[in-house]
């Protein structure tokens, strides 16, 4: 059987697979950030502006905290090796920060 699939190279799909997380921020049930809240590097201010945005959205589905949380993990997540270790630090103590603003420490 043939299929019309139609070949792509290695460089598009490259293309193609590294823009679909900014879609997800963009377009689904995600909060509404505020803009390049990830580089700032004092961990309290993430944490103050993931809650603020948080609890703002009107596009999240689970409770302030879940979703504070969510994003911070997805950024985390996404960003895997390309993340250097000192941001990584701050990003975990962001979330420790986070848990203690929302009273969940």
């Amino acid at each position: 059987m043939a299929t019309n699939r139609r070949r792509t190279s290695a460089s598009s799909r490259r293309k193609r697979r590294s823009r679909w997380s900014a879609a997800v921020t963009q377009h689904s049930d995600a909060m509404d950030l505020e803009s390049r809240v990830f580089a700032q590097k004092d961990p309290a201010r993430i944490a103050r502006s993931l809650k603020r945005s948080a609890e703002r959205s009107k596009r999240r589905k689970g409770s302030p905290l879940q979703s504070a949380m969510s994003m911070l993990n997805f950024y985390i997540n996404r960003a895997g090796r390309n993340l250097p270790a000192a941001q990584k630090k701050k990003l975990a103590t962001a979330k420790d920060e986070l848990r203690r603003l929302f009273g969940r420490a």
